[in-house]
């Protein structure tokens, strides 16, 4: 199995914007677009899968699965990008340094195809896995 060593960027996007306001965040439209990771095309070919297909990002700090898309920027080979949210929250040093905001550039992460009968979690079944199961 192909595993991607890259490094992992965030911010926030329009269609994240626009997502939001026309339905909220619980739509399944919102999970394609806010989890999902944004790779450089070649970066993309090298997984060996198609658009949207369910891939498994690794930190140190956690894993998420996401969607596989080619970003329509670059060239940026090593780099994948994935939009603010809590898909990427889970990535990135929780660590603020004092700024009250984490770290949402330069994460090392590894990303791979993810197993057949995984995909990733909507918004509503993300939160309560990972915030509120683990809080408990």
């Amino acid at each position: 199995m192909v595993k991607l060593n890259i490094r992992l960027t965030s911010g926030g996007t329009i269609n994240q914007g626009q997502v939001t306001k026309s339905g909220g965040k619980s739509l399944p439209m919102y999970t394609k677009h806010v989890g999902s990771i944004f790779l450089d095309k070649d970066d993309f070919n090298k997984l060996q899968v198609f658009p949207m297909t369910p891939v498994k990002v690794r930190s140190e700090f956690n894993e998420v699965i996401v969607y596989a898309q080619i970003s329509a920027d670059g060239p940026h080979p090593g780099v994948g990008f994935i939009p603010r949210g809590p898909w990427c929250n889970l990535l990135v040093d929780p660590y603020t340094y004092s700024s009250g905001c984490p770290m949402f550039k330069d994460t090392p992460v590894t990303v791979e195809p993810a197993d057949s009968h995984e995909k990733p979690l909507n918004m509503p079944e993300l939160m309560k896995k990972y915030y509120i199961e683990k809080a408990a």
